[in-house]
């Protein structure tokens, strides 16, 4: 069993930074892929970024390349969303999910977190 709470949301300007983080319980969170989603009302949950266990592999969707990074910190039962020059669109709720194998897909994360709210204002 795990149990992820992210953190770290919050009010900002465009153009600002934020870095989320997800913290996890569980022995087995360092032998599990994470990887970060997002959600708007009204419309389905978007992948954003995926890590694997070893951090060796990363995916970002084509909408946050370049502007967020994750990484992780094993040693903490963490995981972090680095996001720099937000925009307007970014806005939404983030959420944590841990799996076996690194995926834009939900169905490959068995775990998810709350979620935590991000608001980007023009």
């Amino acid at each position: 069993q795990v149990q992820l709470v992210e953190s770290g949301g919050g009010l900002v300007q465009a153009g600002d930074s934020l870095r989320l983080s997800c913290a996890a319980s569980g022995r087995t969170f360092g032998q599990s892929a994470v990887a970060w989603f997002r959600q708007t009302p009204g419309k389905e949950r978007e992948f954003v970024a995926t890590i694997s266990a070893s951090a060796s592999t990363t995916y970002y969707s084509d909408s946050i390349q370049g502007r967020f990074s994750i990484s992780r910190d094993n040693a903490r039962n963490t995981v972090y969303l680095q996001m720099n020059n937000l925009r307007p669109e970014d806005t939404a709720v983030y959420y944590c999910a841990s799996g076996v194998v690194p995926s834009s897909g939900q169905g490959h994360y068995s775990y998810w977190g709350q979620g935590t709210q991000v608001t980007v204002s023009s």
